[in-house]
């Protein structure tokens, strides 16, 4: 399994320190009221919160050493006014995503304030000097909250902007192994090195040789002892030949083996390569599926660009799935959403079953490869592609939706749902096909827009929502 974290966030708490004249122990005062927003988010991120930033000099140590201890990023809370000139020189040297929180202590203004009541409230004029300086110095590519620090509202954004920079962050330190690639197929085409500059992750192109000498070192145990917890896991088609399942069971501990040892956090393999590689008896159904339920990016057909999405769909909201628009519905005003065989089981309606089919399959021209079955879980849903326009440009194509409580397809082998867009079908579909996007989709359960969102502007691409 990929391990999970929590997104570690650094608070940059700036006031100044003429207050302390007129307001004994205001740092203080105002150092606790930090340290309680740090406890409040507690659940989205592990907070680094090293005291208040009162002059040039602690600003720019501050924010330095969270760049130094490579943090996912930085909220900025003004503890007070404080002339944001003063952070001019750390913004021009910081590398990482910064979210402005306008917040105060005390979320209703009453008639018993006083001065220092004032003063330990009064942000939000030090967060437009503070927002100025960012536009000025870094762009208009940093986020911003207005609300009470202690409300669902504050807190979810917060998370969504965490789990956004934490994405952004390990994307620039992914490896995806690219094997093959598909003849013809041009809206999975990138530059490497343009898409490695702009979205992060270090492509490489690999060889089969490698996953097939994994495979020829697993030992018959750990072969019977993965075979028990697929048994457990699916329901096993009675008449699956039993050379084939092991062999799907020694492919995925082989792919698996091939990625930790490479230090990868996604694939993508193109069924034509284990034919033409000549020692394969099956293609990758079963190994796909499996990593990408243990948290690995995938897709098919050498798309690695949809392989980093999904990589980045598991650190935005988990169990993120590769899939693709097959057919669309007009009666349902949906789109039969699947592909050959691979699915991160994970999102599979829990009410039912996951099958893993003896399955007959053309495609690759080898033996038939055990694949799971499954209908997706109903509920609301986000698509998205990521598309290369040209040069350094990108875009981040995205729908949102609802995975409809569609009926079973009984000769349909591999997972597979119904995507029905909010924009409607054909809104959707040619607004989808103006845009550039792919044929391959990550798919992630619930509404996911607002993350993706702060993705794109963290990476400085265009989000596009159809």
């Amino acid at each position: 399994m990929i391990e999970q974290r929590k997104p570690r966030i650094g608070l940059l708490g700036i006031m100044q320190e003429l207050y302390d004249d007129d307001i004994p122990g205001i740092t203080e005062h105002q150092e606790k009221y930090a340290q309680e927003v740090c406890e409040q988010l507690s659940d989205v991120a592990e907070w680094d919160f090293p005291g208040a930033a009162r002059n040039r000099e602690d600003i720019e140590e501050i924010l330095g050493d969270f760049n130094h201890k490579n943090l996912d990023g930085v909220m900025i809370v003004m503890l007070t006014y404080g002339p944001a000139m003063r952070t001019v020189r750390a913004l021009q040297k910081n590398n990482l995503p910064l979210l402005l929180a306008n917040i105060q202590p005390v979320s209703e203004v009453t008639t018993d304030w006083d001065m220092d009541d004032l003063t330990y409230n009064q942000g939000i004029h030090g967060a437009q000097d503070m927002a100025n300086a960012i536009l000025r110095t870094c762009g208009d590519n940093f986020e911003v909250i207005s609300a009470d620090w202690k409300s669902d509202e504050f807190e979810d954004y917060v998370g969504d902007w965490a789990h956004a920079a934490q994405a952004a962050s390990e994307l620039r330190q992914m490896k995806i192994a690219s094997i093959g690639k598909m003849h013809g197929m041009g809206d999975t085409l990138s530059d490497e090195a343009a898409f490695t500059r702009i979205i992060g992750p270090e492509v490489n192109r690999e060889y089969m040789g490698q996953v097939f000498r994994n495979m020829e070192s697993v030992s018959k145990e750990e072969v019977e002892s993965q075979m028990a917890i697929e048994r457990d896991r699916f329901d096993v088609d009675d008449d699956m030949p039993d050379e084939n399942f092991r062999y799907a069971v020694r492919m995925y501990l082989g792919f698996k083996k091939f990625l930790e040892d490479g230090n990868y956090r996604g694939f993508s393999a193109h069924f034509d390569t284990f034919k033409g590689d000549g020692r394969f008896e099956q293609i990758n159904m079963l190994a796909a599926s499996n990593l990408m339920a243990e948290g690995y990016g995938y897709a098919a057909e050498g798309d690695t660009n949809t392989a980093s999405m999904v990589a980045a769909g598991h650190i935005l909201d988990e169990d993120a799935h590769f899939t693709e628009m097959y057919a669309m519905d007009f009666k349902r005003e949906s789109m039969l959403m699947s592909h050959m065989g691979e699915g991160n089981w994970k999102v599979a309606r829990k009410d039912e079953p996951v099958r893993l089919a003896n399955r007959e399959l053309g495609i690759g021209d080898l033996n038939n490869p055990p694949t799971t079955v499954f209908r997706v879980e109903p509920g609301p849903a986000t698509i998205v592609s990521l598309v290369h326009i040209e040069g350094e440009e990108f875009r981040l194509v995205t729908a949102q939706g609802e995975v409809l409580d569609s009926k079973k397809y009984p000769t349909i082998e591999m997972p597979y749902f119904h995507f029905k867009p909010d924009s409607g079908l054909r809104a959707c579909n040619d607004a989808w096909l103006k845009a550039g996007g792919t044929h391959h989709q990550t798919l992630l359960m619930g509404d996911q827009r607002q993350k993706w969102q702060m993705l794109c502007n963290i990476l400085d691409i265009e989000y596009l929502e159809v």
